[in-house]
């Protein structure tokens, strides 16, 4: 008897074990670059304005016009209801790790900054999240504060609306300005010190907290050493050639045992030839939108502050994710030569691509794992260096830009990850500032407005296809006529894709190759240049997750265009080619695992 009791309990305790291990929770972080929140309900703390009464609902709301956002790359209005939906489905999957890789603001205005903190610390009492946020060039524009002004805000009868820090330098609007100090643009001070509760600042709940210029080990740590060390005064650095130093709010922190999270801020602000003399003087620089090329020569500090972190975490079994604002790795899918020589240097955001010297120093300073933002991309760049060191560079999507989502990281083991991005689809109220841009559009229209946008937009069924009618919108407006040569637009933007497949003139190889395709020389008379433009700036936006939105038998037809472009004796139509096959065929970005034991990346996704 007493033998059966005995294997009963073996029996019993072995499969709570296994019930333990089955049920065992690995670690999750969701990553939320590019938020650029603007708290269109916010109230100003000096002025009694609070925006407009929207005509159906008797709501006020203080937003930007549609017409800023279709020239602009990003939404200024809707993503505030994305950024909730997107923490909603946080919660609901249980994650508890959240990080914002830079820009969380609309451009670093006390009011919006405001209000993205109270939204963090409502999810952080209500949920238990711990949010982890690093900045970019909109969240701190100058390292020290200054006025500012928008002059597309909306205001009444559809009318633009100026909004403004200060009265000085205000041309006549439509509409009398608006005059309150909670739109300038913050600096680090007042920036950090707000944002303080996430990440800038050690708290009692982290394991371990240092800066770039902590005096403290590992071994020595505590909350008050940490507390000391964190005072801004105490973290900053001296800018080349000058005798000025500014603030750097890098990080490292430990919010989970066996867990590091590298917040690099790679905010580095030029300066200009004549300084001002003056002391915090914004106008002694330039912005901080170049990133990491700008790093290298303004803060190489952080190079020898990377390579400290990554040994010792090596050293002591930690596993190191570093984020920052910026890319680390090319991420036009190794197309950035073609583009240069088609588009020409300036052009596609070309002078925000890292040059190859930061991805090889950054892999050999010992980063793995990176997550970026800035570019409003899904993409996955991966860099193996000379020495051995592969760095994986992931860049996370924007919710104010096409295609809406974020990323999760799931940690299946020190060296077995598994990324997957999460579109937000379905917004709640997405649609609810509509009647506004109505009255907008009326305006327009009466005024006779030399550029209007397309009314249709107001027709999107959910959040997803408004941002791709936002990306089609913006394609028209913006990039057309600021990217694309004209004279090579000319020669492709009406032609039909039949028209562009026999462009190479080897018909009888063609007829083969669409034979064996299942495919017609009809399929191709259905779109045109424009369509094909349009899907570039999908693919290169939103990689692998506009697949299914472009639909499997137009990409096949891409592919056979790309073939045979290739071959013609036209060599911008050669380079477009070359540019859109490999737009087409990067990195897996949308569901994949990396192993950094085999330095190797497997897509997950389902094609």
């Amino acid at each position: 008897m007493f033998r059966i009791s005995a294997i009963l309990v073996l029996l019993l305790s072995l499969n709570s074990c296994k019930s333990q291990q089955i049920h065992k929770k690995e670690i999750q972080i969701a990553f939320i670059a590019d938020v650029h929140l603007q708290d269109i309900f916010a109230k100003f703390e000096d002025n009694d304005y609070k925006g407009i009464e929207n005509p159906r609902t008797g709501e006020y709301a203080n937003i930007r016009t549609m017409n800023a956002q279709l020239h602009s790359t990003r939404i200024f209005n809707e993503n505030y209801f994305a950024f909730l939906e997107a923490l909603n489905d946080i919660v609901k999957r249980g994650i508890k790790q959240v990080v914002l890789p830079g820009d969380f603001s609309d451009d670093g205005q006390p009011v919006h900054v405001r209000g993205l903190r109270k939204i963090l610390n409502e999810y952080s009492k209500k949920y238990g999240i711990s949010f982890f946020v690093t900045t970019g060039n909109h969240d701190v524009v100058r390292p020290f504060s200054q006025d500012a002004a928008k002059t597309d805000f909306l205001g009444k009868g559809g009318k633009e609306q100026i909004i403004s820090s200060s009265k000085n330098n205000l041309n006549k609007g439509e509409l009398e300005p608006i005059i309150t100090s909670d739109i300038k643009n913050w600096g680090y001070k007042e920036t950090i010190n707000e944002m303080r509760d996430f990440g800038f600042f050690p708290k009692k709940s982290d394991l371990y907290w240092e800066t770039p210029f902590s005096n403290y080990t590992y071994e020595q740590y505590n909350f008050e050493k940490a507390q000391k060390e964190s005072a801004l005064e105490k973290r900053t650095y001296l800018i080349k050639n000058t005798n000025l130093y500014l603030p750097d709010a890098s990080y490292l922190v430990e919010p989970i045992k066996g867990v590091w999270l590298l917040a690099i801020d790679a905010n580095a602000y030029v300066p200009n030839e004549k300084l001002s003399g003056e002391a915090n003087n914004p106008h002694d620089f330039s912005g901080a939108n170049t990133g990491y090329n700008n790093v290298l020569i303004y803060k190489s500090h952080l190079i020898n502050w990377v390579k400290k972190v990554s040994a010792e975490a090596k050293q002591k079994g930690k596993i190191l994710i570093a984020f920052s604002h910026y890319p680390m790795v090319e991420f036009n899918d190794d197309a950035s030569p073609e583009l240069k020589q088609l588009f020409g240097a300036n052009k596609m955001q070309l002078q925000r691509v890292p040059d190859e010297e930061v991805a090889q120093q950054f892999a050999d300073a010992g980063i793995q794992i990176h997550f970026g933002g800035h570019m409003h991309i899904n993409d996955t760049g991966v860099r193996k260096t000379t020495s051995g060191n592969t760095l994986f560079n992931m860049q996370t999507p924007s919710l104010a830009a096409y295609m809406p989502a974020y990323k999760i990281l799931t940690i299946h083991s020190k060296t077995d990850f598994e990324v997957e991005t999460i579109v937000i689809r379905k917004v709640p109220k997405f649609n609810s500032l509509f009647p506004f841009y109505e009255e907008e559009y009326a305006h327009l229209k009466e005024t006779k407005s030399a550029t209007i946008w397309n009314v249709d937009i107001l027709k999107a069924q959910d959040y997803a296809s408004f941002t791709s009618w936002h990306l089609k919108e913006l394609v028209r407006l913006r990039f057309l006529p600021e990217d694309f040569p004209a004279d090579f637009l000319k020669s492709i933007e009406k032609l039909s894709g039949k028209d562009l497949l026999e462009l190479n003139k080897n018909t009888t190889e063609i007829n083969k190759d669409l034979t064996a395709n299942s495919l017609a020389i009809s399929d191709f008379e259905s779109w045109t240049g424009f369509d094909i433009i349009l899907d570039f700036y999908r693919l290169k936006s939103a990689d692998e997750l506009a697949f299914d939105e472009i639909g499997k038998e137009r990409l096949r037809q891409y592919d056979l265009i790309c073939k045979y472009l290739k071959k013609t004796n036209n060599p911008k139509m050669v380079l477009w080619a070359e540019i859109f096959w490999k737009t087409m065929n990067g990195e897996p970005s949308s569901h994949f695992r990396i192993d950094l034991k085999n330095n190797k990346i497997d897509n997950l996704s389902v094609k």
